[in-house]
């Protein structure tokens, strides 16, 4: 909602670019108050053109850019807010995506591969097989990640390997690499005339190809991953003009803030002291705790991450992260899958009806399951279901999931810091949803603590801009930074009971795993790695042989029910 805005009252003005999965924004910010001003947003549509795959159209999401700015200063126009106040842009982004372009004609050479995309499981397996051991931590010291889909290297390795345009572009010298911020970024000042090819180092620390210690790209990871290195973007720091805006209604005015999304809420939660940890709820979930100027190692399956570094001149400080790959995405797909309901907010009413998943276990592992796991093979699955569990129930057990996650990565996050959380500061998009806040107090047995402003991500990265050398219009000193008043939720269900569901919940993450053991080969189709296949299989013998006939085929569907769901 817009701020009502009285003419003359407004000091300097810091836009932010806040492109994530589902949706880009452009939101406006008051560099004295920190007050949103005004904003516009635009939803994206993404691919699946095959099983696993997951894609993005670069050139929609530019053109969303463009169209979020231009939207958002027409309505501060109306507002009476001269935007010649804008003295600076920063950029957002969602992280790992990647993207390769022709620096000729300025065309993407693919669709975009976004970081949830499991196409490079095969290239992963085959990376391994190089590693000694197969250790997925082998490349840990130096990344601060595992060997994992997740990550851009792998992604772009796939493109070099299966994509034409791209080997050809890249032998020619005419190809580009980056992930969003840096297509942005090299779109927005200029492009093929002139853009300019950056990222940060919190993005950077996201492809594998980076050093997080040296804070360079890595000769060493680089022929790895056997990706050269005049492809990559130059490496720069979170605060600092990196170019102008080369049209429309900001033409001239600088870009000199980028963070990944993550360490972009980080920074807008005011997280810049050691062992502070904020939890965004998004597409994907993500807890990152600061750990200060010194990168630290995580025992318990949590990623080292560069959490920021706000000038050419500052230190680099480092987080640990937990990541979950599904989160809201599970609620939309309730909403667009299986059509539980037209919108978003309808899915939190179905769960608000029950107050209770009656023993229904959700584990949303679309992608696998990232942090503590990393485990490839798992898929999603529905448990305890019984004849009295209806779609309220396997709502209110989605959002559960998305509790249960955040659980797993606390305790891991607790056991690498030694000194437990007194309380969790929440932002994004699902924050909105007050039921799912209050499961989160309840799952966790400490208060969540939410910001009434949400949108710390783009704050971040208005913070970041605003403050950069040259432009100097929003101080980061922790004494001027203006208070955030928050909503609180405290813990309304006892521990034992708190235990009890998450012990459950551990039980069906088992589960979940070793579904996915192979990719198939084109063409085929394996009922070994299906589960809503098996059970199809399953009900339509039994419908088939019927209760009279049922017990001299007993020994057929035990060995059937073997092979496909395994031993247990």
């Amino acid at each position: 909602m817009a701020a009502t805005v009285q003419r003359g009252a407004i000091g300097p003005l810091v836009g932010a670019i806040d492109q994530g999965t589902s949706s880009t924004r452009f939101l406006v910010f008051n560099a004295n108050t920190a007050e949103l001003l005004s904003h516009h947003q635009v939803e994206l549509k993404q691919k699946f053109p095959k099983e696993g795959w997951v894609e993005q159209d670069p050139k929609e999401i530019l053109q969303s850019v463009y169209e979020c700015v231009e939207k958002t200063c027409e309505k501060l126009k109306q507002l009476n807010v001269d935007i010649a106040n804008i003295k600076a842009v920063g950029v957002s982004n969602q992280r790992e995506t990647t993207v390769v372009w022709d620096k000729i004609t300025g065309e993407p050479l693919h669709n975009a591969i976004v970081w949830l995309d499991l196409r490079t499981q095969s290239t992963v397996d085959r990376l391994l097989k190089r590693i000694p051991g197969h250790d997925k931590s082998y490349l840990k010291s130096r990344t601060g990640l595992p060997l994992s889909t997740y990550f851009s290297a792998v992604k772009f390795r796939w493109l070099l390997d299966n994509v034409k345009e791209v080997g050809q572009a890249v032998k020619e010298e005419r190809a580009k690499f980056g992930t969003i911020d840096s297509w942005l970024i090299w779109s927005l000042t200029g492009g093929k005339d002139g853009g300019i090819h950056c990222t940060d180092v919190t993005n950077a620390s996201r492809t594998m190809l980076f050093n997080i210690h040296t804070l360079e790209w890595d000769a060493e990871l680089c022929k790895f991953f056997d990706i050269p290195m005049d492809i990559l973007p130059s490496v720069r720091s979170s605060s600092e003009i990196y170019g102008l805006m080369s049209s429309g209604a900001l033409t001239g005015v600088p870009i000199s803030g980028c963070l990944g999304d993550q360490s972009a809420a980080l920074v807008g939660q005011m997280c810049f002291r050691d062992g502070q940890a904020k939890n965004t709820y998004g597409t994907g979930c993500f807890l990152l705790c600061n750990t200060g100027q010194k990168p630290a190692v995580s025992e318990h399956g949590l990623l080292t991450t560069v959490a920021y570094k706000l000038g050419r001149d500052k230190p680099a400080c480092y987080a640990l992260e937990g990541s979950v790959a599904i989160a809201g995405a599970v609620v939309r797909w309730l909403r667009d899958n299986l059509g539980f309901a037209k919108s978003s907010g309808e899915i939190e009413m179905l769960a608000a009806e029950v107050g209770s998943s009656y023993g229904c276990y959700f584990v949303p592992a679309f992608s696998g399951l990232y942090a503590p796991y990393w485990e490839p093979s798992a898929r999603g699955i529905i448990c305890g279901l019984t004849q009295f569990t209806n779609k309220k129930h396997i709502a209110y057990a989605a959002l559960e999931a998305v509790c249960f996650q955040t659980r797993e990565i606390l305790d891991a996050m607790n056991k690498d810091c030694g000194i437990p959380l007194s309380q969790l500061q929440v932002d994004g998009g699902m924050t909105n949803n007050k039921i799912l806040m209050q499961l989160q107090a309840d799952i966790l047995c400490i208060p969540v603590v939410k910001p009434s402003m949400p949108e710390t991500t783009a704050l971040g990265a208005a913070m970041a801009a605003g403050a950069a050398e040259g432009v100097g219009v929003w101080s980061l000193n922790p004494d001027d930074l203006t208070a955030v008043t928050c909503e609180r939720f405290e813990p309304q269900i006892n521990s034992e009971e708190s235990e009890c569901r998450y012990a459950r919940w551990k039980r069906a993450v088992k589960k979940s795993m070793g579904w996915e053991t192979s990719e198939p080969h084109p063409g085929e189709t394996s009922i070994f790695c299906s589960l809503p296949l098996g059970f199809f299989i399953m009900n339509s013998l039994l419908m088939l042989i019927g209760a009279k006939y049922i017990s001299g085929f007993l020994p057929l569907l035990n060995n059937l029910h073997c092979c496909i769901f395994g031993n247990s």
